[in-house]
């Protein structure tokens, strides 16, 4: 088994897509009516397959963030990528640094979402394993 995406509920989905899109996301496809409303897939450039689909139902507005804690995205630099975020328009917390190389920061999407933003040290590998906690 793979764990292949999130769907995340958004109120307003232009806003959310501007939001996503100036994070890095790029809008692949989308599935316009289904049950849940119109779905919106999202992919990061270095991931193979869609990892956030926005659902979007104007009668279902965000009512309740709190059943989501955080999505977490790995960036290469995070300085960088902050600076980046800002001339896009999109704020980030000063960095946090956790450990030797680790560096985290946090940004709130639209509908309150937060994300987090992960800078692994150089030599660790793609993703979290259970040497994170051993």
């Amino acid at each position: 088994m793979r764990m292949l995406h999130l769907g995340l509920r958004v109120t307003n989905l232009e806003r959310s897509l501007a939001f996503y899109t100036a994070v890095g996301y790029a809008k692949i496809g989308g599935v316009p009516e289904t049950e849940f409303g119109s779905l919106t897939m999202l992919q990061l450039p270095d991931d193979p397959f869609v990892s956030l689909e926005l659902v979007y139902d104007p009668a279902r507005p965000v009512g309740d963030i709190g059943a989501v804690n955080h999505l977490v995205v790995q960036v290469d630099d995070l300085s960088a990528t902050i600076a980046d975020l800002a001339i896009r328009g999109v704020m980030a917390e000063p960095p946090t640094e956790l450990g030797p190389g680790m560096r985290t920061s946090w940004l709130t999407d639209p509908d309150g979402y937060r994300i987090e933003l992960v800078q692994w040290p150089p030599d660790h590998p793609v993703g979290m394993t259970a040497a994170d906690f051993a």
